[in-house]
């Protein structure tokens, strides 16, 4: 009996860009990471582009893409964000697609998604049609083909969204057992009941369909998945090799038996530590077993067709035992992580969401029509706007779907119109209402887009949603808040954006930033015309006139601005629209005379009247810009803080050493001045390109010997990203003896602090020199090349450190 095993990873993270912005701003929940993208990046999706298999002990023998063996799909905002910022890692999971063809018989491995994630049963047919039409687009612009299969997020799954699968031409899906109600024997007249997560996942079903089309099915194994995903499957590879080839049994099976899971692809790495290790281990051991072959779910359903036919049932999921009830009602399903905790707010939250995404239909359909031949099918083709907002592509969009030529601001309310729609379906991205809370990250980024989606109607159709819309959330009570209107207040509204705000965060930020005449702040570009700074010891004046346009909706204003910074944490700002050249002559000389003068006071009265109510502080910075300035404002102080530990550290260093002497344990405050001073060393060493290894001797010998543990989490990460930056820069010059000799002693003397996997940029850099150049070395040293014998000592010392296994 044939066997096959295929493994499917759903690798999806909810959208984290500010919606103004487009940018995923600094999270501190992250850190030392800069946000969640980038942490669970760094610990699951380049670790699974560069899987290590290893040996008894430890040591890694070679390096895979695990992608390329496994089925998977992501989301499609999710690489969005990579290809802007992890370009090589984006780059790595197309590549793996392609090489599963080559490895799966022309069938990539890779499948598309709804496009933001929204439960389907629950939408509309219109946006169930976008939101397929959205996420085929994306596939295919990334994958350079049609994706044979699509993942449905939570695989909610209704009949509409199964028609309107097969009209865009999917072949199959992947649900979950429970979903199955019943079954029977193509040919055969009689149905078995399968509820109950009965159905046998070895084989594919097909779906029949009233119009007459039909889709695919794959039920995956659920047992299995669950123990990959909370249990303790991915501790070895050889375990989980060893479960999937469990499900094997020729009991009543006269079928290709096909044992397959799915799971979060986040498992592999982020939430199991080296989960992708024994995904790689577990993938070998599979391909060098005869009995049993590695495919993906295109390679299977060309091989053998389905023999069964399935109903499931309308609005089930596989996170919900209650059908599609977790995203609608206080179903009980939650992450079990808040006992106690209710989410009754998820009804309001459903009701009020439902009512801004028909209030901003309503909008679209009656001014759309003034821009567009077919509003709703330019809706479904603004797909190819969102991927490229180049003028060009723009232009062509709207030489397809625009009713007539438009002017420049007619363009600019047709782009609004379809943001609004845009923001309008990314409200109903389904982890607003997964977790336990109204007010956790996540459906604050949903109400993120509510803001947003409010603001654009209020734009351009002078419809004033926003008071409705609060007091729909009022109705939906919090664990933690008063309500969820409060949680839209505190979290969601303060994040809101317009061309003003740009202004101000480019005025405030010029004051520390020297930016050139033409730049871009996230999804603005910024002309500067000119600027007049004042300096007065610590205090500043900066005054000027700019120009912003939107890349999004190309809408552009005209500002002047005034800056003053007292020298202390205040900035006042004040932005107002340029009118003429007398009015900004004037501003600026007002200020200036009273700046000049030394009088402060007559200065902020000054800005005041010029600009009234339009004053921005630095609170309205944009958060990563805000940090930097707040660290550059503080720096005096911080480093007051810091000297007084320094001194208290230095100043009773004879102590110290006389207290150790006596095996007495140092007061409280004396070793906390130690830790911080002896860390701060640390990470200030390792922001240098270039270390001695006798500063770094010295620093390791001074926390060993005052028993500092500087394996926390801040230092681990400033060194690893020195590790990984110095291999990173030997591979240019990859037989600079002297520098590979330098990185040595430090690694060396770095061992205790095992980094792991922080260091597997460095680790993928050595391997790939030691692919490129070590047999060749070799053979030169055993010639007597005194150089390469050198080489050859250097590299296995980095080798050990870095745990690749040498021929």
């Amino acid at each position: 009996m044939k066997r096959y095993i295929c493994i499917h990873g759903h690798f999806y993270q909810p959208p984290r860009e500010n919606p103004w912005l487009e940018e995923v701003e600094l999270q501190d929940s992250a850190h030392p990471y800069h946000d969640w993208n980038d942490r669970i990046t760094a610990e699951c999706y380049g670790p699974n582009a560069s899987a290590r298999i290893q040996d008894d002990e430890g040591r890694i023998m070679d390096i895979v893409n695990n992608y390329a063996r496994i089925n998977f799909n992501f989301g499609p905002t999710l690489l969005s964000w990579m290809e802007r910022k992890q370009p090589l890692i984006y780059d790595a999971i197309r590549e793996a697609d392609r090489l599963s063809q080559e490895r799966f018989g022309g069938h990539g491995s890779a499948i598309a998604q709804i496009y933001n994630h929204m439960i389907m049963p629950l939408a509309t047919t219109r946006d169930k049609h976008t939101q397929i039409v959205w996420g085929l687009t994306d596939f295919s612009r990334r994958f350079g083909r049609d994706p044979e299969g699509i993942w449905l997020p939570e695989t909610a799954c209704d009949t509409e969204t199964f028609e309107l699968l097969t009209q865009h031409g999917i072949t199959y899906t992947i649900l979950a057992q429970n979903q199955a109600k019943r079954i029977r024997q193509l040919g055969h007249d009689d149905w078995i009941d399968v509820s109950g997560s009965r159905i046998d996942p070895t084989t594919p079903y097909i779906c029949h369909l009233p119009s007459g089309n039909s889709l695919t099915l794959f039920f995956y194994d659920g047992p299995i998945s669950q123990d990959i995903a909370f249990g303790s499957l991915l501790d070895n590879g050889q375990t989980l090799r060893d479960r999937l080839m469990e499900a094997f049994t020729d009991n009543g099976r006269d079928w290709p038996q096909l044992v397959h899971i799915a799971t979060d692809g986040e498992t592999f790495g982020h939430h199991h530590k080296a989960g992708e290790m024994a995904l790689a281990w577990a993938l070998s051991l599979i391909e060098a077993d005869t009995g049993v072959r590695l495919t993906n779910y295109g390679e299977y359903l060309s091989l053998y067709e389905p023999q069964f036919e399935v109903e499931v049932y309308d609005n089930s999921a596989w996170s919900c035992v209650h059908g599609v009830e977790r995203w609608r009602s206080d179903c009980g399903c939650n992450s079990g992580m808040h006992p106690g905790w209710n989410q009754a707010w998820r009804k309001p939250l459903r009701e009020a969401i439902d009512w801004l995404s028909r209030e901003a239909a309503d909008v679209f359909d009656k001014l759309a029509p003034r821009y567009f031949t077919d509003p709703w099918a330019a809706r479904d083709a603004y797909i190819d706007v969102i991927l490229d907002r180049s003028d060009t592509n723009v232009s062509t969009f709207f030489k397809k779907h625009a009713s007539r030529v438009l002017a420049p601001m007619d363009m600019v309310s047709a782009l609004k119109l379809m943001e609004l729609q845009r923001f309008a379906q990314l409200i109903f991205t389904s982890c607003g209402w997964f977790f336990d809370e109204i007010s956790g990250i996540e459906t604050v980024q949903i109400l993120q887009y509510a803001v947003r989606t409010i603001q654009l109607a209020e734009e351009i159709g002078g419809r004033f949603l926003e008071e409705t819309f609060v007091e729909k959330l009022a109705q939906a009570p919090s664990n933690v808040l008063s309500s969820g209107d409060e949680a839209y207040t505190r979290y969601a509204k303060p994040s809101q954006v317009d061309m003003l705000r740009v202004a101000a965060h480019f005025a405030i930020s010029s004051l520390f930033e020297s930016y050139p005449q033409e730049f871009n702040i996230s999804r603005y570009k910024v002309i500067s015309d000119f600027s007049n700074r004042h300096t007065a010891g610590r205090s500043s004046l900066l005054t000027g006139k700019a120009g912003m346009a939107s890349q999004i909706t190309t809408e552009y204003i005209e500002i002047q601005y005034a800056v003053l910074h007292p020298g202390d944490h205040n900035i006042i700002c004040g932005i107002q629209f340029f009118h003429d050249v007398g009015n900004l002559r004037k501003m600026e000389r007002e200020l200036a005379d009273s700046f000049n003068r030394g009088n402060l006071t007559e200065t902020i009265r000054a800005l005041d009247n010029h600009f009234g109510r339009a004053t921005y502080s630095i609170w309205h910075l944009f958060r990563d810009e805000q940090r930097s300035v707040v660290n550059k404002i503080l720096t005096p102080q911080y480093k007051l803080a810091e000297n007084a530990f320094r001194q208290t550290y230095e100043s009773n260093y004879s102590i110290l050493n006389f207290l150790d002497w006596l095996d007495i344990p140092p007061p409280s405050h004396f070793t906390q001045a130690t830790t911080f001073v002896i860390r701060t060393d640390a990470k200030r060493l390792f922001s240098q390109s270039h270390i001695d290894p006798e500063d770094l001797r010295q620093l390791m010998e001074e926390a060993r010997k005052r028993n500092v543990d500087i394996h926390d989490e801040t230092v681990c990460f400033a060194v690893a990203g020195w590790v990984n930056n110095a291999m990173a820069e030997l591979a240019t010059t990859p037989k600079n003896i002297a520098k590979m000799q330098t990185l040595a002693t430090c690694l060396d003397l770095l061992e205790p602090l095992h980094l792991g996997l922080l260091v597997w940029k460095a680790q993928n850099t050595l391997f790939g020199l030691r692919v490129k150049l070590y047999e060749n070395m070799v053979q030169r040293a055993a010639t007597g090349d005194a150089d390469a014998r050198q080489w050859v000592e250097a590299f296995t010392i980095l080798s050990r450190h870095l745990k690749v296994k040498l021929p």
